[in-house]
C-alpha cells in the first residue's frame, strides 16, 4: 500500500513540476530572447547568432530554474493535499509528517543529480562558449558588423556605414551610405550598390559603384562634391583575441587545481545549487501547512520569503568567499543554517499535529 501512495504521490509531484518547469523556462527564454534581439538590432551581435548565444543562456539558467521547480512543485502539491483536507486523513491514519521525507527525496534524487551534472560540467562550458562566441562577433571586420536597415559604426569609430537591403550570395549591399572623418575633413559617400573584393595580398575592399562624395571640413562652407563611378574602401580587419578568463567560465577542474579565492567562492556556488535544491525540497514539506480556513497565501507568502533569504544568503557568502573575508569551508554554515530551520519547522509542526491529536 506504502509503495501504491509513494508512486501517486511522485506521479502528482511530476505533474506539477512538469507545468511550473515550462512556465519558467518560458519566462526566462522570452527575457533572454528579448535582450538578444536588442543586441541584434544594435549591431553588437551577428542575428545568425541569436539562436547559439540564446541555447548556451538558458543552460547557464537551467540549475536555478531546475531548483526553484523543485521547490515549488513539491509546495504546490503539498498545499493542495492540505487544501483539501487529505492531509486530515493522512494524520489520522497515524502517519506522522516526517513520512513524506521519502516520496519526496525519491521525487527530488534525479532532479539533484541533474542539477549538480548541470552546475559543475555544462554550465561553465556554456558560459565558456558564450564568451567565445561574443568574441568571435567582436572580432568581425567592419561589413560583418553592417546589418542591413541599420546604422553601425566601425571597430575604430571613424566611419558609419548604413545599407538597406543585401542581396544575392556575393553580399551584394544596395542604398549604401558611408561616413568618415579622416584629417579633420568629413567624407560622406552614397552609392546606389556595392560589392567586396579581395585583393591578391589578402586585403579586402568595399567597392562602391555609381555614387558621389561629399567632403569638406564641418562649420565651414567649403565642400568638394565628386562623383564616381567605382569607389573602393578598405575594410579594416581586427586582430583575433581570446576569451578573458573569469571564474564562471572556467572548469570546475581548473578551479580546484587552482584554489584561489575568486575560484573558491565560484566552487562554493556550483556546490551549492544542487545541495540548495535538495534542502529546499525538503523544507517545502514544513512549510506547505495551509489552514482551510485562512487561505494559502500566507504559506506562500512564507515560502517566497524563505527562498529569497536562502539564495541571498548563498550570494553573499559566494562573495565574501570571493573576497577572502570567508573561508571557503565556512561558507556552507549557509546551507546548515537552513538545515536547521528546516528540523525546527519540522518540530513545530509535529507538536502542533500532536496536541491536536490529544484533544480530538
Amino acid at each position: 500500500m506504502g509503495r501504491i501512495f509513494e508512486r501517486a504521490v511522485v506521479r502528482e509531484f511530476t505533474n506539477t513540476a512538469g507545468g511550473v518547469f515550462v512556465a519558467l523556462f518560458a519566462i526566462t527564454l522570452t527575457t533572454l530572447l528579448i535582450r538578444l534581439l536588442g543586441q541584434a538590432a544594435g549591431g553588437r551581435i551577428a542575428s545568425e547568432g541569436v539562436v547559439a548565444l540564446l541555447g548556451f543562456g538558458a543552460l547557464q539558467y537551467l540549475p536555478v530554474i531546475l531548483s526553484l521547480t523543485l521547490f515549488i512543485s513539491v509546495l504546490l502539491t503539498l498545499s493542495r493535499s492540505y487544501r483539501d483536507s487529505e492531509m486530515v486523513v493522512w494524520f489520522a491514519s497515524g502517519l506522522p509528517l516526517t513520512a513524506w521525507v521519502r516520496p519526496v527525496l525519491r521525487f527530488a534524487a534525479p532532479q539533484v543529480a541533474a542539477i549538480a551534472v548541470l552546475s559543475l560540467l555544462l554550465t561553465p562550458w556554456a558560459l565558456q562558449r558564450s564568451d567565445d562566441f561574443r568574441k568571435q562577433m567582436e572580432n568581425r571586420d567592419d561589413i560583418s558588423r553592417v546589418t542591413p536597415g541599420a546604422f553601425a559604426e566601425s571597430a575604430r569609430a571613424d566611419r558609419v556605414f548604413f545599407v538597406e537591403t543585401v542581396a544575392g550570395e556575393e553580399g551584394r549591399v544596395k542604398n549604401v551610405f558611408v561616413s568618415s572623418m579622416q584629417h579633420g575633413r568629413l567624407g560622406i559617400m552614397m552609392s546606389s550598390q556595392g560589392y567586396q573584393e579581395t585583393m591578391p595580398n589578402g586585403d579586402r575592399f568595399l567597392v562602391l559603384t555609381r555614387g558621389r562624395r561629399y567632403e569638406g571640413t564641418p562649420g565651414t562652407p567649403e565642400y568638394r562634391v565628386m562623383e564616381f563611378e567605382s569607389y573602393a574602401v578598405r575594410i579594416e580587419t581586427k586582430e583575433a583575441q581570446g576569451i578573458e578568463t573569469t571564474p564562471r567560465n572556467t572548469s570546475t577542474w581548473e578551479l580546484m587545481l587552482n584554489p584561489t579565492p575568486p575560484n573558491l567562492g565560484e566552487m562554493l556556488w556550483r556546490l551549492g545549487v544542487p545541495l540548495s535544491a535538495l534542502v529546499l525540497a525538503l523544507l517545502a514539506i514544513p512549510l506547505s501547512f495551509v489552514n482551510p480556513r485562512a487561505g494559502r497565501t500566507n504559506n506562500l507568502l512564507l515560502a517566497i520569503l524563505t527562498y529569497m533569504i536562502y539564495s541571498n544568503l548563498m550570494s553573499v557568502s559566494q562573495a565574501w568567499v570571493a573576497q577572502g573575508r570567508l573561508q571557503f569551508e565556512l561558507g556552507f554554515l549557509v546551507h546548515g543554517l537552513m538545515f536547521v530551520t528546516m528540523i525546527l519547522l519540522f518540530f513545530k509542526r509535529l507538536a502542533v499535529f500532536s496536541w491536536v491529536r490529544l484533544r480530538a
